[in-house]
Parts: C-alpha cells; structure tokens; sequence
C-alpha cells in the first residue's frame, strides 16, 4: 500500500527492517500482536488506511471530492463496501483512490517508524497486505516474513470476520498475488491454521531469529 520507501532508507543498517505480509484472513494481525507483545516495533499500513478514511480522517475530503459523497457512510468514512465493488468494476477507480491515499499512508508510515526507532525497539515490523503487489519494499527490508494457511481456511475465516459472501472474498482472493507467488518469495513462513499456541510458539521462534540480525 506504500509507493515509495526512499525516506525510509536512513532506518537501514541502523535496525532490522521486517515486512509482514499474507492474504486475506491469513492472520498477520494476530502475528503482529504477537511480535508486539515480544516489544517489536509495528507499523500497520492497514491500520494507518482505516484511520486515514474514518470520520474526519485526512483522506476523507479528498475522496468525497473524488467521488461524491454517496462513497461516504452515515458516520462520514468511507464506505468500504461501496468503494470495493467500484474499483473492482472500474480499474481507474482504484488508481483515483490510491492516488489519495497511498501518499497519506507512506507519511504516517515513514512518522510511526521513525518514532518507534527513536523510542529503541530492537526492531521494526511493517504489516503490509499488498506487499509484494507494491514492488517497492523488497530493497527496503531485511526479512520478508509470509503468514501463511490455506485458501480455503482464508475464504472461511473472512466470511465470518466481515460478514461477507464467499463470491466477494474470491474477487478480494484474485485481486491479491497468489499464495505461491508469496511462499516463493518469503524469506520466513508462518503456519497459521492450527492453534493459537502454536502460532505463538512459531512466532517466539521469529523474535529470537530477528534479534540475531546484525
């Protein structure tokens, strides 16, 4: 969700630089979670991408201009529904909206990092769905970490989550790289389709590793 990383560039070599990524209902919040529970420093584009377009966030008037205010809900956010059925019909959609959004997100990203290091966490995570669509993280980062369960457990995890049906997952599913695009591309994999425990378990096993970097 981030176009360009170069403001970032001055973190590198000063401390270990994490891209978390994985589909859909994969799990990279609880992962996340996890890391940050261990003091990593986490830097969520997703999260920054809700804030932004919540009531009064700073994409909101952009995207009322943009669009219209019928892309807005009651409360004044964006109507997230709406404006996904828009830009899976209409490709320049999509472009219009991450035209005034991803500038926004890699601000508040390059911000949150910045301040995480200076706070002196061992290391920086950043949780980034669209990672590997980006093509613009794989210089920046040290460790590419892929949370990873099948697409099926996925499709069924989102339908319960959102409240959404299985046809709309699929788009959101093929809209995404495909998952053995990402595996291949991994540096770490985490299973995550077994119990929490043991997502815990792999996860403390991820701290050690990256507190090893040098």
């Amino acid at each position: 969700m981030v176009s360009k990383q170069s403001d970032l560039s001055g973190l590198k070599g000063r401390i270990p630089l994490i891209g978390l990524t994985g589909g859909i209902g994969s799990g990279k919040t609880a992962v996340s979670d996890l890391l940050g529970s261990l003091g990593a420093g986490i830097v969520d584009t997703d999260l920054i991408a809700h804030q932004i377009t919540s009531p009064k966030g700073v994409a909101i008037e952009a995207i009322k201009e943009q669009f219209g205010a019928d892309y807005l809900d009651a409360a004044g956010a964006l109507n997230r529904g709406k404006m996904r059925a828009l830009v899976f019909a209409k490709p320049e959609a999509r472009k219009n909206l991450e035209a005034i959004t991803h500038p926004l997100i890699r601000l508040e990203t390059i911000k949150q990092a910045k301040r995480l290091a200076a706070e002196g966490v061992p290391y920086l995570v950043f949780v980034v769905p669209l990672l590997l669509e980006s093509g613009s993280w794989q210089g920046l980062i040290d460790q590419l970490v892929v949370v990873d369960c099948p697409e099926e457990v996925q499709i069924t995890r989102v339908m319960q989550r959102s409240n959404l049906p299985r046809a709309e997952v699929e788009k959101i599913l093929q809209a995404q790289a495909a998952r053995k695009d990402r595996l291949a591309s991994a540096d770490i994999v985490i299973e995550n389709q077994a119990s929490f425990e043991k997502l815990k378990a792999e996860v403390n096993h991820l701290h050690e590793k990256i507190l090893q970097i040098k």
